[in-house]
């Protein structure tokens, strides 16, 4: 048998290519869209791909499985033990083989068992392996089930695709189906579907894999035996989802749209740039925010190029719009851009525009956003000639905010940039600068004159306080 995880950092995602090298054939576990990362894989082990399958249905990137399928020549299996309401719609249209509990599907002289374990969503699957001879189980690909340390949170239907009533019984399914997986042997290798990172579960370990009987030891989830006490536990403290969750449900559930390969967008000149804002079309500068804020085109959006691009951009850009980029760093930039972006289903990037596109510009098309320090901030509040905007999430403004700051969490912004109040200054502030320094160039791209940045956010304002309330104390 032959096992390799393959794993994405940005999305804290892991695949996984299981071979025989008896028979030459693999199967692929949870493949996202880059397919030709599978296929590159599997050529380079003298393996062809002849299975692909996914433990349910994704809510954090778009699905690879059906367009690796059909690329390879390959069976595609998903799961139809969710009922009606959580089965995929495609699956008779792309021939899908279904799962259920019980089940099982060969990779050569590697036996897989399919175990239903309904929590994180109603339909997911755990798949057991049994390598060759052996009569039992030597690790199984759990998905969203069990991760290193942590479970899977079942409050996604409802915070994020709105599927209102879910999260308490889903809640229970997934205590249940802890208890169920008790009764494999302690040495049995957890081979999960996400690290540290994701936002599928609470506290995340980084390993890359586990063992049942370790996460019995010392996951919080295995330690909790009464069912009302896990309950309250698991949907206690859990992230807010990011907004473009639900968008993924839909989409694969429904069904990806086949792309035939990641391609390039093409190369604009300069002189677009003006015709493309002045139709309405969101435009993306990517370079860092300290550059963006020293100079910038009117009317674009900061979502600088890290580890947090694709969350942001899935929160903030459009699904049924075309869009553009500005980058700094030639093609191999723009290919790694369209990749993440069309890995979280934003596949209409209809071109890009070199950084030096900003240098051309005139003047008069150009802005600054300006930084404050906690001193003016603290003045001009007081004053009542600014608007203190807090765009961290409503549970962190919850556990401490700057007194009189408006609270609106940055993946909400745009839709509620009609909440704040446009006739005074806006400074904007998060928890150390990240998310305000997107929130403030967005503010500019909708009309809003006078924003400022207080880079320091919540953290310096508390380090300030501390001494003040021990003093009093």
């Amino acid at each position: 048998m032959f096992l390799k995880r393959l794993y994405d950092p940005k999305l804290a995602q892991a695949s996984y290519l299981l071979g025989c090298t008896r028979s030459g054939e693999a199967l692929v576990v949870d493949p996202n869209r880059n397919i030709d990362l599978y296929l590159q894989a599997a050529a380079a082990e003298g393996l062809r791909i002849a299975h692909v399958t996914e433990t349910h249905i994704h809510a954090d990137f778009v699905s690879g499985s059906r367009e690796l399928a059909q690329e390879a020549g390959a069976r595609l299996y998903l799961s139809d033990a969710g009922g009606s309401d959580w089965s995929y719609d495609y699956a008779a249209e792309a021939g899908a083989t279904p799962l259920r509990d019980g089940s099982f599907l060969s990779v050569g002289t590697v036996q897989l068992r399919i175990a239903h374990v309904p929590g994180h969503t109603p339909e997911h699957l755990s798949l057991l392996v049994t390598d060759t001879a052996a009569s039992e189980p030597m690790g199984a690909f759990t998905g969203d089930f069990i991760f290193a340390g942590d479970v899977g949170r079942p409050d996604l239907l409802e915070r994020a695709a709105q599927v209102r009533g879910t999260m308490e019984q889903s809640a229970r399914d997934l205590f249940r189906s802890l208890q169920q997986f008790r009764v494999y042997p302690d040495y049995l290798q957890i081979w999960p579907g996400h690290g540290a990172g994701s936002v599928c579960g609470k506290s995340l370990g980084a390993v890359p894999q586990t063992t049942l009987g370790y996460e019995k030891r010392f996951n919080w989830a295995f330690s909790v035996r009464d069912e009302e006490e896990f309950v309250g536990a698991v949907l206690a403290g859990q992230p807010d989802p990011p907004r473009y969750f639900a968008k993924m449900k839909r989409i694969n559930q429904s069904g990806p749209r086949l792309l035939d390969g990641i391609r390039r967008p093409p190369r604009l000149p300069p002189a677009r740039l003006a015709a493309v804002l002045a139709q309405g079309s969101p435009v993306v500068d990517t370079r860092p925010a300290p550059e963006f804020r020293l100079g910038a085109v009117a009317g674009t959006i900061n979502i600088p190029k890290n580890r947090a691009f694709t969350t942001w951009a899935g929160s903030l850009l459009p699904y049924d719009q075309d869009f553009y980029l500005v980058t700094d760093d030639g093609t191999k930039n723009v290919d790694e851009l369209a990749r993440d972006l069309a890995g979280i289903g934003l596949d209409r990037v209809a071109g890009y525009f070199e950084a030096e596109t900003v240098e051309a510009t005139s003047r008069a098309h150009l802005q600054t956003i300006p930084s404050v320090t906690l001193s003016q901030v603290r003045v001009r509040t007081e004053a009542g000639g600014a608007t203190l905007l807090d765009v961290r999430s409503e549970a962190e403004w919850n556990s401490g905010h700057a007194p009189g700051s408006l609270n609106i969490p940055l993946g909400h912004l745009d839709h509620r940039v009609n909440d704040i109040p446009r006739d005074r200054s806006i400074i904007v502030h998060c928890q150390s600068g990240g998310r305000a320094a997107i929130a403030a160039s967005l503010l500019k791209a909708r009309g809003f004159r006078d924003v400022q940045l207080f880079p320091g956010g919540f953290a310096e304002w508390r380090a300030a306080e501390e001494p003040q309330e021990q003093a009093e104390n």
